[in-house]
């Protein structure tokens, strides 16, 4: 039998008259018989009993009708799931991350997953941006969220999720002593706690050019490679850390956060998502609000 009799059957059935059925489905009252009819002649069982008032399915045709329906469930799933997964909707992704991608960003993606791709397998994997690139560049993730500019070998997409103004997370112990701002050259002389160089140079070189071109020398106390370690060492008073504007929204003890009047000599902190053309129909739909 073909799919196309077994969706007439149940057309007839549903509507109780050939002509409504073969309204329904956009096909000639004769055509739809005759496909009736093969089926009848293929399974050697009587389906509906013809009157003027319509078509009255018989016992043999209430018997099979819950079989062709989860059939054709079950081929209409598998046909929807073949498709997404040749969009790159189903199967598995892998999506590399920053740890600032868990706010706000992270859910947002997740909630739409779960409303228009349910058969994605999301794994997530943290890690640091440097690690990151190169992930992506051997193919151990599919999808990374991280900070830019990055350079990532090979034909990428990007597309940007948030642009963040720098604010300065300072010890509490120094901040109740400050006013709701402060400058560089007092974030110059306490010193600062960064990122390593060779996990964000260009972010890092765009800090330090930026204070030099204030007028002041750089000073940096400590290096550290994830933000809640950078939000800690401040905590216990290591130093300034200069962390994008999310992270207001953190409550870490022994820490506050300042506006820095003179921001406009640093750089913006951008979160972007890469990806390969394999992956881009996935990341259009995980950051669709974005």
């Amino acid at each position: 039998m073909e799919i196309s009799q077994l969706k007439n059957f149940l057309a007839v059935l549903e509507h109780g008259a050939i002509s409504q059925a073969a309204q329904q489905l956009g096909v000639a009252q004769p055509a739809l018989s005759q496909s009736i009819a093969r089926m009848e002649k293929s399974l050697g069982v009587k389906l509906f009993e013809r009157s003027r008032s319509g078509a009255l399915p018989t016992a043999a045709a209430l018997a099979i009708a819950d079989d062709v329906k989860s059939g054709l469930f079950r081929l209409d799933e598998a046909t929807r799931k073949a498709r997404a997964t040749r969009k790159g909707l189903a199967g598995s992704l892998a999506i590399g991350l920053v740890s600032s991608a868990l706010f706000d960003v992270l859910p947002k993606a997740l909630h739409n997953v779960r409303r228009h791709a349910p058969d994605l397998e999301i794994t997530l994997k943290e890690m640091g941006n440097d690690e990151l690139a190169s992930a992506l560049e051997l193919g151990m993730v599919d999808i990374g969220l991280m900070h830019a500019p990055v350079k990532v070998a090979g034909h990428m997409y990007e597309k940007i999720l948030r642009r963040d103004r720098l604010v300065a997370a300072v010890p509490t112990t120094l901040a109740r002593y400050m006013p709701s701002e402060i400058d560089l050259a007092r974030i110059a002389e306490i010193g600062l706690v960064m990122y390593p160089q060779d996990q964000l140079p260009v972010f890092y070189a765009g800090i330090t050019d930026g204070i030099r071109k204030a007028g002041h020398k750089v000073k940096i106390n400590m290096h550290a490679n994830r933000t809640l370690t950078v939000m800690a060492c401040v905590a216990g008073g290591m130093g300034i850390g200069l962390l994008p504007s999310w992270i207001r929204t953190l409550d870490f003890p022994g820490v506050t956060f300042l506006e820095i009047s003179d921001s406009h000599h640093l750089p913006d902190f951008d979160l972007v998502a890469i990806c390969s053309a394999k992956s881009v129909a996935a990341m259009d739909l995980l950051f669709a609000d974005v």
